[in-house]
């Protein structure tokens, strides 16, 4: 899934929780501290994002936050639905990148197309984790089957430490038996909990479980105390360390803790939990790329634009000035002229850097405007 914000704030590595006011810049710090039986909980609060127009699919985002843009190295979390593809045209994100991360698709209800650069097809299913490695750059489309009538589900990104993020691409499924007991069932799409693992590699400690709760039942979940968890809010009234979570919130906790205790009220809950060792890195996160530096993410950027045949190549750039017309039109990433597929940019980036795609797909999705300001990286 693509940030489809027209102007994408840039996002740092922050971890500065508040107590629900305004930063300096005016905006929403999104968390607010409440006290927990066990230490603080801090409460991310979501914020509607529209994917299309007036009847487009509109999503929970809850992670990144002004106060808070990590959990682990959990950088992104939106949730949407259960919604009426009928009345919303369901999940339609044509071609758009990403650098430096991957993309976690988790559904409850409903089926997703999946197309990636790296030659993969897939239909992500309820119950089955879809993960897409982006590496040093890959483009991909979402788009709801035509057989899904009601759409649910969450997707997360997570940030590669330095030494794993110019990678190969690639896609990793896994469909995970599910855990039961006293009044919980639990699946382990990420990492280890409660006494299963998941064989998907991450290259960086993570969890992320899907979480039911029988009305009224209680769960102490043994963590790790070297990571920081959140849980975010599905269906049904959760309460996390005894602090209740409003729908599509997450509750968060640090690290120090060896259990997190998540509880149901009257209503049985559906919940998602994620976690992880913190990534203690400096990275910048601006629309669908996750860098280090301002240079990084322009680069990246320029890079997208030329190959998708928005703006002309650059000097550092194998693709010719006149290739739009080449390569059968603007924004067809299918780079067949002859001694072009397998070179590379001055700085040893593999040309195209976002791959190619099969003939036929939609038109992808142009980046947005840098912002007139340097984009830090902090920590």
């Amino acid at each position: 899934m693509t940030n489809p914000e027209k102007n994408p704030q840039p996002t740092v590595c922050g971890n500065r929780p508040g107590t629900g006011g305004t930063t300096e810049s005016g905006l929403s710090n999104g968390v607010t501290v409440m006290h927990g039986e066990n230490g603080p909980v801090e409460l991310l609060q979501p914020r509607d994002v529209p994917l299309g127009g007036p009847r487009g699919m509109t999503v929970q985002r809850t992670l990144p936050q002004k106060a808070r843009s990590l959990i682990g190295a959990w950088c992104f979390l939106d949730a949407y639905g259960p919604d009426d593809v009928a009345a919303t045209g369901g999940m339609k994100v044509a071609r758009h990148p990403h650098t430096g991360l991957a993309t976690v698709s988790w559904l409850f209800e409903g089926h997703i197309d999946h197309i990636d650069s790296a030659g993969n097809w897939a239909t992500v299913r309820p119950g089955e984790v879809d993960l897409m490695n982006a590496g040093r750059g890959i483009t991909h489309s979402e788009f709801s089957t035509e057989d899904t009538s009601v759409l649910h589900g969450v997707q997360l990104w997570y940030a590669f430490p330095d030494a794993d993020r110019f990678g190969e691409p690639s896609l990793d499924t896994h469909r995970p038996e599910p855990v039961t007991g006293e009044g919980f069932s639990a699946r382990v799409f990420i990492g280890s909990l409660l006494g299963t693992t998941s064989p998907v590699a991450t290259r960086i400690p993570l969890t992320g479980v899907e979480l039911h709760l029988d009305p009224g039942a209680s769960l102490e979940i043994e963590v790790p105390a070297e990571h920081e968890h959140g849980v975010l809010s599905v269906t049904g009234t959760l309460s996390v360390d005894g602090v209740e979570v409003p729908r599509h919130a997450i509750g968060f906790t640090g690290t120090g803790r060896t259990r997190v205790r998540v509880s149901a009220g009257a209503e049985p809950v559906l919940a998602v939990l994620i976690g992880g060792q913190p990534l203690n890195e400096q990275i910048v996160m601006w629309w669908n790329f996750v860098g280090r530096s301002h240079d990084e993410i322009e680069t990246w950027r320029r890079a997208y634009m030329e190959e998708m045949g928005f703006t002309e190549p650059g000097g550092d750039s194998p693709l010719p000035a006149d290739s739009r017309s080449d390569v059968g039109g603007p924004a067809t990433g299918r780079f067949e002229i002859d001694g072009l597929l397998g070179t590379a940019y001055d700085d040893g980036r593999p040309f195209p850097q976002f791959g190619t795609f099969p003939p036929g797909q939609p038109d992808p999705l142009p980046a947005p405007e840098l912002p007139n300001v340097t984009l830090r990286a902090r920590g």
